[in-house]
């Protein structure tokens, strides 16, 4: 069982709905064709010879009119599906969170606003546990929980510790105590999945989308 699991026995998770499949789908696909395009790119400015870099013009230009068409097909979903939009106009008014981490959020942890703090932060892989073997006591770590959440998450931390007038003043704070700047960084991601957390929870009482 996961240090998830153990520490908050946690209700099976109910089958995600259609348009949460449908979420999780596009948004994941606008992911790997985003990493796609920028290897393609990275690729077209190394080649010397014309009808390589012609080709790799021509897969770049197909790749930004795939992304295109995600990125379409994302807003006519949340424009056909106002529970979502509301979850998604909610999440932005986060200063450091803009319409791609919170659909990434919405997409990889449709949960938030049906938890409490420690469930969400544990769910999300930012719990710290303890190391822990007989007496011994060592640093405490955070793991588990959902990678591809903690990605979109540590965009937007990346972000919050520059622009944000509140986590920006706590990773100031950290960084001044002599934390690392990954330590500091980690202690925003979990800030603001419990704030995630808190602001959805007046839509939790809504139909999941």
């Amino acid at each position: 069982m996961t240090d998830y699991g153990q520490a908050f026995q946690p209700k099976p998770t109910p089958a995600r709905s259609q348009p949460q499949q449908q979420l999780t789908e596009l948004v994941r696909r606008r992911k790997q064709l985003l990493e796609m395009l920028v290897a393609q790119r990275q690729q077209a400015d190394r080649l010397t010879l014309a009808s390589l870099r012609r080709q790799a013009q021509r897969l770049v230009r197909h790749l930004e009119g795939a992304l295109k068409q995600i990125q379409e097909q994302l807003k006519e979903l949340c424009e056909q599906t106002p529970s979502l939009d509301r979850r998604l106009q909610t999440l932005q008014t986060i200063t450091a969170v803009g319409t791609t981490t919170a659909l990434a959020v919405l997409a990889e942890m449709p949960e938030l606003g049906s938890l409490n703090r420690g469930q969400a932060a544990a769910l999300a892989g930012l719990a710290p546990h303890p190391r822990e073997s007989g007496q011994w006591q060592g640093r405490r770590f955070t793991g588990g929980g959902r990678p591809a959440f903690r990605g979109a998450l540590y965009m937007a931390a990346l972000v919050a510790a520059h622009s944000n007038p509140i986590l920006k003043e706590f990773y100031q704070r950290l960084r001044a105590a002599g934390k690392p700047a990954k330590v500091a960084l980690v202690a925003i991601m979990r800030k603001l999945v419990v704030l995630m957390n808190h602001l959805l929870k007046p839509l939790s009482l809504e139909p999941a989308f």
